[in-house]
């Protein structure tokens, strides 16, 4: 029996979503809905098709021809010119082996996403699932217009408050935890150390300083070009800057610290990236060197927060640092506002002078860049 639900719009206008489903053995078997201006329209479609369906096969030769969620996923894949990332393509890779990926796109309901969040949350905290979902909805957002795929946002909507509401998904717990400026005396040299055994080495010590100072994240810092670069204002467009909801499109001109445009300048101009290596690398680098050191509990995005963090306590306003962090909502900053202005702990940092020394031309056999130990003879 099809059911009518009215949906008020925008402009105040009012729609009428026709909405049929099938069940055969206890099982829905099949669903489908459509959008009229008018309710006498909306029942005679629910009149018409559920006579359509009732005829031996049209159920599965209606199915047959509609693409699926994983149709959806595996399009959205291909046709990104954008890098997805790691973690993206580990998400989207991962739905595609589940249930509701086999379910046509206009099929899927509210009720459906729901359950999927349901299938996740056993192996998987409710952060991750919120995430899970989050990188879902990317697909929802655009299938339809892009692709005809007829997947239905107010249905992802819908899905997020049940599934907040429920306890199934929840916002990622605040981290606080920061290095300690011996932590990063650890970190750098273990970099520099390596620099100097591989010329092509990814320079991780210019890219965990301009992290902090620059208060960007991993996949941000391998994104920025220098077409995008305004030295003269200290502004770079940072592109695809995290969104809850929205993965692509979403760019920002923001600040860059001194400190930070010193380390940009010292990059040779050799490509269109400013840091032209790949995210998933510096990533791994980190991660090994983290545990080779035996340093517990950090992570690579917690060099944000401690960049956000300094530039409270030098005394910048929340604006001010919004407008270099990036930040959409001031009220996500309020909980740096604790912090008392101590000045610049990294004013003077020994680290600074090796990560903003342009590259010298490296010949056979020759070492990119030689650390010398600021204990040694050489240092004073």
């Amino acid at each position: 029996m099809g059911t009518i639900v009215e949906r008020p719009r925008k402009n105040g206008s009012t729609a009428y979503l026709a909405k049929i489903s099938i069940m055969r053995d206890g099982k829905i078997v099949h669903r489908e809905n459509k959008t009229f201006d008018r309710r006498p329209a909306a029942s005679a479609w629910i009149e018409k098709r559920e006579a359509e369906l009732s005829r031996p096969g049209e159920i599965e030769r209606s199915r047959g021809s509609k693409p699926t969620l994983l149709d959806a996923i595996v399009r959205f894949m291909d046709d990104s010119e954008k890098d997805l990332g790691r973690t993206k393509r580990q998400v989207l890779n991962t739905i595609k082996a589940l249930p509701i990926a086999q379910m046509p796109c206009d099929e899927i309901a509210s009720q459906d996403i729901v359950s999927f969040a349901k299938q996740l949350l056993p192996n998987r905290k409710p952060q991750t699932v919120a995430s899970y979902m989050s990188h879902l909805s990317a697909i929802f957002d655009i299938a339809r217009p892009a692709w005809g795929f007829n997947l239905r946002e107010q249905e992802m909507a819908d899905a997020f408050k049940v599934a907040g509401k429920l306890g199934l998904t929840s916002k990622s717990d605040y981290r606080e935890r920061r290095p300690t400026l011996e932590e990063l005396d650890q970190i750098m040299t273990h970099f520099a150390r390596a620099s100097e055994r591989r010329r092509d080495i990814t320079p991780m010590t210019s890219i965990v300083a301009f992290a902090i100072l620059s208060t960007r994240r991993q996949e941000e810092i391998t994104r920025l070009t220098w077409a995008d670069l305004d030295e003269q204002s200290s502004r770079i467009w940072v592109r695809d800057l995290k969104h809850p909801r929205r993965k692509i499109g979403n760019d920002m001109l923001l600040d860059v610290p001194p400190e930070a445009m010193a380390i940009i300048q010292a990059q040779p101009r050799r490509d269109a990236r400013i840091f032209p290596y790949n995210p998933d690398t510096v990533s791994a680098n980190f991660t090994r060197a983290i545990d080779y050191l035996q340093i517990e509990n950090l992570k690579f995005h917690d060099l944000r927060h401690e960049g956000v963090s300094r530039l409270f306590e030098m005394g910048k306003t929340i604006p001010h640092v919004a407008a270099v962090s990036g930040h959409r909502s001031w009220q996500s900053l309020q909980r740096y506002t604790h912090i008392r202005q101590t000045g610049d702990k990294y004013a003077g940092w020994q680290w600074m002078e090796f990560v903003t020394q342009p590259p010298q031309p490296v010949h056979k056999r020759q070492r990119v860049r030689r650390y010398v130990e600021p204990s040694s003879p050489e240092a004073q």
